[in-house]
């Protein structure tokens, strides 16, 4: 199919090219030689069928996706029959539903997620509007899944229910999400979000989503390698820069991650993913009283984070006092009136307040102030007595060892100890070898806890490296 370029004013290829429109719904589908192209943005007068002879890349370049999947349609793998209604997400993407109000609750929670908003469960109010429809379910059962386990299984029973009748991007979200819930191999969960932002690089929360995963299972690389391969089809979007940011900087280029998490700034000033990223490079080049001075305008955009995002944020603030020597009183100020405060917070998530509670009082002993905090210490010590709060994360259980031997509590510590050690003992494979140092690394704890210093130091040996306790 012959194509015709010609130069814009602003230096841009604009190509004239004959288009079909296939436009069944309210969005539209057009079909351009042996590709399909997902637009929301088309002359108004097209009808079903209608050739459209010129396209102006330049004017919808935002709003116009090209995803080369004619091979597929004629391979039957995607039902072309015209009998179900389709809409599309705020990607571009197409949804099998004829709710707009479901769409307008899927979008929501793709802004929560991408903002660390604290209503993510808006994602519910999108399968109510649409009980049947699959990329709504999907979500809501990975939201679900730590909080109400049975509604997140009923949501994705639902969702691969109706699979058959599911668009390519729902069903290969549904694979990338079902490996997460179903604690598939992490490399294979990773792969399916590879294949999923080959062919949809606009879906941001799948990127974040695959990212914290990498995070978790302490793979830097390839979050950087899912973050650069989407940028293109994501300039000067909201949020990819801070994504981009926090990889660049566990990769140890700070540089970088400052370019790019300024530039997240330029285009969304109140992008918490993107001010944590900044705060990062300020501290590990210990500028503290820029980290500081820089946070302090940030404040107010944390209160409708949810609670990982608010104290963590709040975490790194304090983190710069303490580190850039300011009056103590100002990392106590922090630790009463606004992370151990946000229990009291509409939707608060207590695990992560007591995660970033402790993380601070850590500091705070490390840097020689134990003194002072033990009043907050036995506090702290009595709500992680609530078994419910154990395994959660990897990371609260090390940090509730060594809080409850600190403030004595020797049986729990016991027990959440031998927990810790039953949990790896219970998984197989690859997985059971990368974490047998946890278990270890909380024995340490439990011992650093109770001032054996010696015994901590032994059961680490000369050559620990916390850097590999992330792998």
């Amino acid at each position: 199919m012959a194509t015709q370029m010609n130069n814009s004013k602003q230096g841009l290829r604009t190509p004239l090219v004959p288009f079909m429109l296939l436009d069944y719904s309210f969005h539209s589908v057009i079909l351009c030689g042996d590709c399909l192209i997902y637009c929301s943005v088309v002359p108004p007068s097209c009808r079903f069928g209608d050739s459209v002879t010129e396209i102006n890349i330049q004017n919808c370049r935002r709003h116009l996706y090209l995803f080369v999947i004619w091979q597929k349609i004629m391979a039957g793998s995607i039902d072309c029959d015209h009998q179900h209604e389709y809409k599309l997400d705020r990607w571009g993407y197409p949804i099998n539903t004829k709710s707009d109000a479901c769409i307008l609750h899927i979008n929501a929670y793709c802004e929560q997620v991408l903002s660390y908003g604290a209503k993510r469960d808006v994602i519910t109010r999108a399968t109510q509007e649409d009980g049947d429809c699959v990329l709504a379910n999907t979500l809501a059962a990975l939201t679900l899944l730590d909080k109400r386990p049975s509604d997140a299984a009923s949501h994705l029973h639902a969702a691969e229910r109706k699979l058959e009748v599911a668009t390519v991007y729902e069903k290969m979200v549904f694979n990338a999400v079902s490996s997460l819930i179903n604690g598939g191999d992490e490399e294979t969960t990773i792969d399916l979000h590879f294949k999923l932002l080959t062919d949809f690089p606009k879906d941001l929360v799948s990127l974040k989503r695959a990212q914290v995963l990498c995070f978790y299972i302490g793979r830097p690389d390839l979050s950087l390698q899912l973050v650069e391969q989407v940028l293109p089809a994501n300039q000067g979007e909201n949020y990819i820069y801070g994504m981009l940011s926090f990889s660049l900087l566990e990769a140890g280029r700070m540089g970088d991650a400052e370019l790019a998490s300024r530039k997240g700034l330029r285009i969304k000033s109140d992008d918490p993913w993107s001010q944590h990223a900044l705060c990062h490079v300020f501290q590990h080049e210990c500028r503290f009283k820029e980290a500081v001075q820089f946070m302090k305008t940030c404040l107010d955009s944390w209160n409708a984070c949810c609670s990982f995002m608010y104290t963590h944020n709040w975490w790194h603030l304090a983190l710069c006092y303490l580190e850039g020597h300011a009056h103590f009183s100002k990392v106590l100020h922090i630790y009463d009136s606004h992370i151990l405060a946000s229990l009291q917070r509409e939707n608060v998530d207590p695990s992560q307040v007591y995660l970033n509670a402790l993380g601070l009082l850590l500091n705070i002993h490390v840097h020689g102030h134990s003194g002072i905090i033990d009043d907050r210490m036995r506090d702290l010590a009595d709500h992680l007595l609530d078994q419910s709060l154990w395994h959660q994360e990897w990371l609260l259980d090390l940090l509730a060892v060594w809080a409850l031997t600190f403030t004595n509590k020797f049986s729990q510590a016991d027990q959440l100890l031998e927990d810790m050690k039953c949990r790896v003992n219970e998984m197989r494979g690859n997985k059971r070898q990368s974490m047998q140092r946890v278990p270890l690394l909380a024995e340490a704890l439990y011992h650093y806890g109770k001032s054996d210093y010696s015994r901590a130091y032994n059961i680490l040996g000369a050559n620990f490296n916390v850097c590999e306790y992330k792998r």
